[in-house]
């Protein structure tokens, strides 16, 4: 067996160089509102170019895949609200009561939406049925996500819904996919046959949103909120919970029957949690003398599972690309 199969990919040492950049050079100012353009720039190129890939009637069975996306919903809306409070004799001991209701905070939040379909097309799953369920999620979140908070944690307040968000998701989101799908006539065929460039866009937007994301956190002061075996704890409780929800949702989609490609799709939309979302809800839903502690359980989740996930969607990419040539060995065979 080859020493190189577990040797990290490039794609993840340049994540590992993105983090300690960040942490060394974070984004700040007139800087950071640049990057800031910049990320929502690529995002928005990354859904026009997946919009002008896919076919119609692809875009078409992803919307009517309910059976996946009632998956994805339960996974991010269900599931992780329960491991938090089924896992509390484990989780609690490892940190402090204020964390703990962060980490329940984070349980309830919605779905990340471009690092899921990006990791989705990576690992060459179901790209359509991830722009729905991964969009679906954020937009049902702003309203479940403030119910979900009162319920597990009792939050103090009231948290409304945020229309601007709604807006954002709209213009970021589904403008570009839409523009994207209109334009396919005419450019469907060349971006068919430049696959690398969505592949160059898919892993630029997530390194993009990694360093402007661990910037902000370095800037709010992460490495000195909390002494080392407290965050040591924090982050072995949001290994355990990511653990459990990529081992949950991989092995129940298929238990539950769905292929290869609806299992991707099921695996990175409902094993992941929004940051974007997160922080503006917790501004809403708690006071400000404990919002840092409710906060810095999604930066660390965050950055957690782009890393993981990045893994994971080169193994399920390298794994379809063995199987496709397994595949036409056997046909030249015969």
């Amino acid at each position: 067996m080859s020493l190189r199969r577990f040797l990290p990919d490039n794609f993840t040492l340049c994540l590992i160089a993105t983090v300690i950049t960040a942490s060394v050079l974070p984004c700040r100012g007139h800087v950071a509102v640049a990057f800031d353009w910049l990320t929502n720039l690529a995002i928005a190129l990354l859904f026009f170019l997946h919009g002008a890939k896919l076919s119609r009637e692809a875009v078409v069975a992803g919307m009517t895949n309910w059976r996946l996306h009632l998956t994805v919903l339960a996974s991010t809306f269900v599931l992780f609200p329960l491991l938090g409070l089924l896992l509390k004799p484990l989780l609690l001991p490892l940190v402090t009561p204020a964390l703990y209701v962060g980490i329940l905070f984070l349980c309830t939040l919605p779905s990340t939406v471009q690092s899921s379909i990006a990791f989705t097309s990576i690992a060459r799953g179901n790209v359509p049925a991830a722009v729905c369920s991964a969009s679906a999620s954020s937009l049902i979140g702003i309203a479940v996500t403030p119910l979900l908070t009162g319920l597990v944690v009792h939050a103090h307040g009231q948290g409304g819904l945020s229309w601007h968000s709604v807006g954002d998701i709209v213009l970021q989101l589904f403008v570009p996919f839409v523009a994207g799908q209109i334009a396919q006539r005419w450019i469907g065929g060349w971006v068919q046959q430049h696959r690398s460039l969505v592949g160059l866009v898919d892993q630029g937007s997530i390194l993009l949103v990694v360093y402007t994301a661990f910037s902000a956190a370095v800037l709010q002061g992460l490495w000195k909120q909390l002494p080392l075996p407290v965050l040591g704890g924090l982050l072995v409780v949001n290994a355990i919970l990511l653990a459990a929800a990529l081992l949950t949702t991989r092995y129940g989609s298929r238990a539950l029957g769905f292929n290869r490609e609806d299992e991707i799709t099921i695996v990175f939309c409902g094993s992941k949690k929004s940051l974007a979302s997160g922080v503006p809800m917790a501004n809403v839903l708690f006071p400000a003398h404990v919002l840092g502690m409710i906060v810095l359980p999604i930066m660390l989740f965050h950055q957690m599972q782009l890393m993981t996930c990045a893994v994971l969607a080169r193994r399920y990419a390298q794994r379809a690309l063995c199987n496709a040539s397994q595949t036409k060995q056997l046909a030249a065979d015969l």
